[in-house]
């Protein structure tokens, strides 16, 4: 099937081609073309069902109208839905997202920047993952725009979107002291990541502000690609431990799943025997028999604002630094709810 051209378009119109790719350019204001003609231009294209030529038009203009998003963890329901609001806001913007997932490993990571790189992609938002500090330093010195998104690195001054971290943790913390717990855990991932480690120092800053010491048994910190076999072993320690917790709090939505799971297994009950708090939001957290609280990353924002500040850079690349932390919201169910509420009077 022969595919539509601009001259297609301009003999139905009764027009110039020179008009007709004014028009669909969207320059119809800058030669004065009548309303009623642009109209019926744009029309014919519909009716003729035409396709630009992007591949032309960005080797006119230098620009692809391409993002490449790398998440992290596309099997994480934070990061998918996350991906989905960029994807949306970019669309918006007449921008199309490449989005890949790096596994949270920094070679994967590695490699996707080079295929979209090679791909000509005019800018990237990035959910950094650990020992990825090169590439955003190789981004910055080439002058390839970017924009983090939930994660950062405090020594490399970037554009970043992202969590109060520190202050969702300390919230997840002074939440449970409130409801009558005092022996509070922490499981988090072993990393570096300094959204991991302002979780933790968060954790342990609730319990320091309200008398409470930190015992070394309370905090279990697991490897990414060993999780399932590691939080077993972690919960197996906390359970047996002569400093046994009363409650929890999962530094991810990974953990806690893989958390709950084991619970289940050995007939835990949530919240007389443990209580918990986790990171990251699912829908799963409500199906479970006893529904989770969780912080709620503002999901909606990071997305849309990591795109806004990215096409910010990209019309104006002189443009200052632009750096956010939002605030986590505590989203309080049955899983940490007070003891008084459930202890036998």
């Amino acid at each position: 099937m022969k595919k539509t051209s601009l001259k297609d378009i301009a003999q139905k119109a009764g027009v110039s081609t020179a008009l007709v790719s004014y028009v669909l350019n969207g320059k119809e204001k800058e030669t004065r073309v009548g309303e009623a003609i642009a109209k019926k231009i744009r029309e014919i294209a519909k009716e003729l069902n035409y396709q630009p030529n992007h591949l032309a038009k960005s080797l006119r203009s230098g620009k692809t109208h391409t993002i490449g998003l790398i998440i992290a963890d596309i099997s994480n329901p934070f990061f998918a839905n996350i991906a989905r609001v960029v994807e949306d806001e970019a669309k918006r913007n007449g921008y199309t997202v490449i989005i890949g997932s790096c596994d949270e490993n920094a070679d994967k990571s590695w490699d996707m920047i080079n295929v979209l790189i090679n791909r000509q992609v005019d800018g990237f938002i990035i959910v950094s993952c650990e020992g990825s500090e090169n590439q955003v330093k190789y981004l910055k010195e080439r002058n390839i725009p970017f924009v983090l998104l939930d994660r950062h690195f405090p020594d490399i001054q970037t554009d970043f979107v992202a969590t109060n971290n520190y202050k969702a943790s300390y919230d997840a913390g002074l939440h449970l002291i409130r409801g009558g717990y005092e022996k509070i855990g922490l499981m988090a991932y072993k990393s570096n990541m300094y959204h991991m480690e302002e979780r933790i120092r968060g954790y342990k800053h609730a319990l320091a502000d309200n008398g409470i010491e930190f015992q070394k048994s309370w905090l279990k910190e697991v490897k990414f690609d060993a999780m399932e076999r590691e939080v077993k072993v972690a919960i197996d320690e906390i359970m047996k431990s002569e400093h046994r917790v009363e409650a929890i709090i999962f530094a991810t939505y990974g953990l806690a799943i893989n958390g709950l799971k084991y619970f289940n297994e050995l007939k835990v009950k949530v919240p007389s025997d443990l209580a918990i708090v986790s990171f990251g939001q699912a829908e799963v957290f409500d199906l479970y028999y006893c529904p989770i609280t969780f912080m709620r990353q503002p999901l909606e924002n990071l997305g849309k604002t990591a795109v806004e500040y990215l096409l910010k850079n990209l019309k104006n690349p002189e443009e200052g630094m632009k750096q956010i932390l939002m605030e986590a919201r505590l989203i309080p169910r049955e899983s940490s709810k007070a003891k008084s509420e459930w202890l036998v009077k």
